[in-house]
């Protein structure tokens, strides 16, 4: 007899999984307000749905929101939101990899950051930001993702 009402019984793609995320939101992790305000226009231009957090309340919304992007706003060392790290890791893990999204905007070079942390990043965008830089890669990575 199985253990579980799902052992054989039911196909793998009606299982239950984790809640999906919403690829059409995106969350803004920073400590700059006005970074906030820059990267929630340039996604509203992608056609996002925005919301911003700090790197201390962003946990919770991660976790209650569930965005398919998030933009990390790294600060001049890049550790601003180490804090939010293993939750995004956790989510990833809990989509095969795919979601959410993590874009880290960065003073530094970018295999110096992809380094540290490992496959939780699939982007580093070089400050200061642009919309010619940003929007593009937005789109790219939310339609690589649907």
């Amino acid at each position: 007899m199985p253990d579980s009402i799902f052992d054989g019984a039911v196909p793998e793609h009606a299982r239950p999984r984790p809640a999906d995320a919403s690829l059409g939101l995106l969350m803004v992790v920073g400590t700059s307000r006005v970074n906030h305000i820059v990267v929630g226009k340039i996604a509203e231009r992608a056609g996002l749905k925005v919301l911003a957090e700090t790197p201390d309340g962003a946990g919770s919304v991660l976790v209650s929101h569930r965005p398919g992007t998030v933009v990390l706003d790294g600060g001049a060392d890049n550790s601003d939101c180490d804090i939010v790290m293993e939750t995004l890791a956790a989510q990833r893990l809990a989509s095969d990899g795919r979601l959410p999204i993590v874009i880290l905007l960065s003073n530094t070079n970018a295999t110096d950051v992809e380094s540290l942390h490992g496959d939780t990043i699939d982007a580093v965008v070089m400050k200061p930001i642009n919309p010619d830089r940003l929007q593009p890669l937005l789109q790219e990575l939310v339609d690589q993702r649907r």
